[in-house]
């Protein structure tokens, strides 16, 4: 009785513990991604971002939407094919671990190139990744320092 109890309450801990939370409802916990999340939802890309991936995701914190100028930041916040464009140009399909990035252009989400540096740190485009492997159950999550632009 007392094994079965025991089996059960392992049972019981390894089915919560795997159970992951996906790239939207991470980046919502963390808390440093509120505006990130508001243009997620401002693009319609809930679901998408939900959905099975698996994707990376270069996310901005709130301290780097801080940096684009209010009035841009919130004409393209209303702008949805701007704004899609935008946060598709941060995500890259397949789920790409800080051990496996290379330097070179990694095609995106949204169909452009980004171009990754590893020397003296890992950089995207011009923002720098300073936080990797925040793993989710659809994906990654790295932290970049700045919003990047497609081309």
């Amino acid at each position: 009785m007392k094994k079965t109890l025991i089996a059960s309450l392992l049972a019981f801990g390894a089915l919560g513990s795997a159970q992951a939370a996906d790239i939207v409802d991470t980046a919502v916990a963390a808390g440093s991604f509120k505006t990130l999340v508001a243009a997620v939802q401002a693009a319609g890309l809930v679901d998408t971002l939900k959905g099975p991936g698996p994707f990376t995701v270069f996310a901005p914190t709130d301290e780097a939407f801080a940096k684009i100028p209010k009035a841009q930041l919130d004409a393209l916040l209303k702008d949805k094919a701007a704004l899609t464009k935008v946060l598709t140009y941060h995500v890259v399909p397949g789920k790409v671990m800080a051990a496996d990035v290379k330097a070179g252009m990694v095609k995106t989400v949204q169909g452009s190139s980004i171009t990754v540096a590893t020397m003296g740190g890992v950089k995207v485009d011009a923002a720098n990744v300073v936080k990797t492997d925040i793993a989710t159950d659809n994906g990654v999550i790295h932290v970049i320092d700045s919003v990047i632009m497609p081309k």
